[in-house]
């Protein structure tokens, strides 16, 4: 996960800022609304850790008692490939389990899902998926200093500084981010970047700039409005960017474990 650009309490605010900005989305026709609900119940179709060949985790995953309270955006900082194949995907999923538990010294694969730039949607840390489709409880996780027990992390396969994401890719992070709203009782406003609460440059410039868009789309997945809480929306992410270490890992996979 890159960090070489500084996360400052100003970026904090101007992140709390776009959230405000993406605010105004009006309450859909009661039609569209329903069916825009029924979709997102649905839910796009997550492969398991099984299904591209994941090893065990090197010791029992915890699942936590509690649901989380919001989604946090990354991207994997490796290369924008255009190779967009199911068998890309799997390699991109393996070889981020393989550098989170061998290079980082993790129990597993560090987030819940991955999107690929072909639009696969990937389990990563096990039992994830099993607990997202009961909407009970989550997997605590470590794909966020601080938030790893209150949050789902979903990567994105690529490096959005310059670039923005596949529109593909992009929409189904929105189908992801709108099931794991509708399971849990997440309203569309809780769709933060990594950046918000750890000094890092991830999910990249171009596609934390799309985040505001991201909420509003989940928003008419789920036939909501899109509202702020009731609470101070700056405060709270000032808080605990501030309150919480840096992550000493970057989010990077050495693109030489996609060969494996």
């Amino acid at each position: 996960m890159t960090s070489h650009a500084q996360h400052t309490r100003r970026a904090v605010v101007t992140g709390a800022f776009a959230l405000a900005a993406g605010s105004a989305l009006s309450l859909l026709p009661a039609g569209r609304a329903r069916a825009a609900a029924s979709a997102a119940a649905a839910g796009p179709e997550i492969v398991s850790c099984a299904g591209w060949g994941a090893r065990a985790a090197s010791e029992s995953v915890v699942v936590l008692s509690n649901r989380p309270e919001r989604i946090i955006v990354h991207h994997t900082a490796t290369l924008n490939v255009t190779d967009y194949s199911q068998q890309r995907a799997f390699a991109l999923a393996r070889a981020i389990q393989t550098y989170h538990m061998d290079a980082q010294g993790w129990i597993d694969t560090g987030q819940h899902f991955t999107v690929s730039r072909g639009a696969y949607v990937m389990e990563g840390r096990h039992d994830s998926l099993a607990e997202l489709r009961t909407g009970r409880r989550q997997v605590r996780a470590a794909h966020c200093v601080g938030q790893n027990n209150v949050s789902i992390g979903i990567e994105n396969e690529g490096t959005y500084m310059t670039e923005e994401p596949p529109a593909a890719q992009f929409a189904k992070l929105a189908d992801l981010c709108a099931y794991i709203c509708d399971q849990y009782g997440l309203p569309a406003s809780e769709i933060y970047g990594h950046r918000d609460f750890n000094s890092t440059s991830c999910p990249g410039d171009r596609l934390y700039a799309q985040l505001p868009a991201l909420r509003k789309q989940v928003a008419a997945r789920l036939g909501t409005s899109l509202t702020e809480p009731a609470s101070d929306p700056f405060q709270h992410l000032i808080d605990e960017a501030a309150a919480h270490a840096l992550s000493p890992y970057p989010e990077y996979v050495p693109e030489r474990l996609l060969l494996r």
